[in-house]
């Protein structure tokens, strides 16, 4: 599992990377904004932890170009950002879970493994038989392109 932490505090982004890397997780870093963009535009990750308050390009205009091309990589918001109308925007913009700091990080770790869990829930969420598909998540079967009934 590959994950993108994305954060412009040193201290923040090295004790996370040392914590999610002690859980077992592949980590790579961003400090700024315009890094991360070019990392996520030609690297795939499992998860991204992204900070909003970023030099070079904010968060969310990461998280915006991001899901422009696409990439239904889960991302994780972490920012000082505390209001209902920023977490709803963040939300809005395409992100999977949005934490404020400061925070317990066990709760991170957590919500770490449950953003994991469901993409990897959803990645199996097709079952292939020779030209049959089964969606189980859409409950929907197709044999080669055409949809069944």
């Amino acid at each position: 599992m590959r994950i993108l932490v994305v954060e412009d505090d040193s201290v923040l982004r090295d004790g996370l990377s040392r914590s999610l890397r002690n859980a077992g997780y592949a980590v790579e870093t961003a400090d700024d904004g315009r890094l991360a963009d070019q990392l996520l535009s030609v690297h795939s990750f499992d998860l991204v932890v992204l900070d909003l308050g970023l030099p070079g390009l904010d968060g969310l205009e990461v998280l915006r170009r991001l899901r422009r091309r696409a990439s239904a990589v889960p991302v994780l918001i972490l920012t000082a950002r505390d209001n209902v109308a920023d977490r709803v925007n963040g939300l809005d913009v395409g992100a999977d879970d949005y934490l404020v700091k400061p925070f317990e990080l066990a709760e991170l770790e957590a919500r770490v493994r449950a953003l994991v869990r469901r993409a990897q829930s959803a990645a199996t969420a097709r079952i292939n038989h020779g030209a049959l598909t089964l969606d189980t998540a859409a409950r929907r079967a197709f044999v080669g392109e055409a949809a069944l009934d």
